[in-house]
């Protein structure tokens, strides 16, 4: 299974990789199919089911706008984020939507879009299903797909089992499973973790793109940090959760000398940083999915506490950063998932951290054993975290939850600096653990809002506003 870092760290909207844009992807999807297949023209329904975690907390999550943008053509990537709130009025005021190709079908939200909220399908917990047909009634395309977790789609061949779904079959020079494999690769050739990846990142685009692309993503992390920086206000979704991040900038901004007397200033920076992404994530802005939306502040906030505060940072240590974190990103992806509906948090935030941990650890010096230890570190500490969005709102915990593990990235990074590489728990060993726990945990703790502090905080009214 080959896995590029572009897979793992891709620029899209909020608030969900596995809500927003898996479903927009999806959608997206089927009516490129459609239009491809030439039956857009014949289609004057189109009905949507949303299936397991999906249909639970896809409205808090935002799968229901994601569908009706996806269905128009629209990409995460490239769809204008400022436009969306218009396009969303057009075609819930017009009950009309403009598949690829400009062919306009009736599309009423209360008849054709459905959210199952106890109802799954067996493959995964994330399925959305497909119907386009005629005016006779006739089904001209049903298709069925699965949002994996960060923004990854298979369709219905993936529960077959067919594998062309499931993996790009590109041949990488040094291909890896597992972190011991991954350590020999490093020990045999004489390389470091991000060269290695360097080298397979190769095989699809010459090393010039790679860095031009991996400092663009590190740019929209930038942009986002910058944009939650300076936006006020409450968050969507009826929880009035004020937004914190602006404040908090302010305070530290006016207040520099304030690190001289504390020295754990710094943390509060990275907190700032971590905020402002999720913040902004929550809101449905900008994000680079880094593995998951979910989890989007924490490489970010990281990657902002190299840049700023450790002495000699700069951008060839930022692609190495990337580099580093996607060979981690990518044990997790073959070995245990990144979906909060599947393993709970601690495939999200936990990931997330592992990944910071390992890469900070790498960019400051760390040997490559030393980097092993810091993710491990980073997903040890992380084990059995549980998804419990209070309201399927991607806000409390989750922004805190971020700030959390960015702190506990660097946190981790240090200690496996401070020893040689050598420990009792191997990345292996907890990832394996991570993908158990995962197994055990009960479905109420992953995704569904049905469980922890989803249903244990003061209960407030929630409502999702059509725009």
């Amino acid at each position: 299974m080959a896995i590029s870092v572009f897979d793992l760290f891709k620029s899209g909207i909020g608030p969900s990789s596995s809500h927003t844009v898996g479903p927009m992807v999806a959608a997206r999807r089927f009516a490129m199919a459609l239009q491809e297949s030439d039956q857009s023209r014949k289609v004057v329904r189109c009905k949507v089911e949303l299936f397991g975690s999906l249909g639970a907390t896809g409205k808090g999550h935002g799968s229901d706008t994601a569908v009706l943008l996806g269905l128009e053509g629209e990409h995460p990537t490239t769809v204008d984020v400022e436009s969306i709130p218009a396009r969303l009025e057009r075609i819930r005021e017009r009950r009309e939507i403009s598949l690829p190709g400009g062919h306009l079908i009736t599309f009423d939200e209360k008849r054709d879009l459905v959210m199952h909220k106890r109802r799954a399908l067996p493959f995964h917990p994330n399925a959305v299903q497909f119907v386009a047909s005629d005016s006779d009634g006739e089904v001209l395309s049903k298709r069925t797909y699965y949002s994996v977790g960060g923004g990854f789609v298979l369709d219905e061949s993936a529960a077959d089992g067919d594998p062309v779904v499931k993996a790009d079959a590109t041949i990488v020079p040094y291909p890896f499973t597992t972190g011991d494999h991954l350590l020999q690769l490093c020990a045999e050739h004489g390389m470091t973790i991000s060269q290695l990846m360097m080298r397979n990142e190769c095989v699809w685009r010459p090393e010039a793109e790679v860095r031009r692309d991996l400092l663009a993503l590190w740019q929209v992390m930038q942009e986002c940090v910058r944009r939650g920086c300076q936006v006020t206000g409450i968050l969507p979704g009826g929880m009035k959760v004020r937004r914190r991040a602006a404040e908090l900038y302010q305070k530290l901004s006016q207040n520099p000398e304030a690190s001289m007397r504390d020295p754990l200033t710094v943390m509060d920076w990275v907190n700032l940083y971590a905020l402002a992404v999720n913040e902004e994530n929550a809101a449905g802005g900008r994000v680079v999915t880094a593995p998951t939306n979910g989890a989007a502040g924490i490489i970010p906030a990281v990657l902002h506490y190299y840049y700023r505060f450790v002495p000699g940072a700069n951008d060839e240590g930022v692609v190495d950063f990337l580099l580093t974190a996607g060979a981690i990103g990518i044990l997790y992806k073959e070995n245990a998932s990144i979906s909060g509906a599947e393993v709970g948090c601690q495939g999200e935030v936990g990931s997330a951290c592992s990944m910071a941990a390992g890469a900070l650890a790498a960019v400051q010096g760390g040997s490559p054993e030393q980097v092993e230890n810091a993710a491990e570190i980073g997903m040890e500490h992380n084990l059995g975290l549980t998804c419990d969005p209070v309201g399927g709102l991607v806000q409390v915990p989750c922004i805190e939850r971020n700030a959390m593990g960015s702190v506990k990235a660097i946190n981790a990074a240090r200690i496996a600096l401070r020893g040689d590489g050598k420990h009792f728990v191997s990345l292996d060993k907890v990832i394996k653990t991570m993908r158990d726990t995962g197994a055990d945990m009960k479905t109420k703790y992953k995704e569904t809002a049905r469980g922890g502090l989803a249903i244990n905080v003061i209960e407030v009214p929630v409502s999702f506003p059509d725009c």
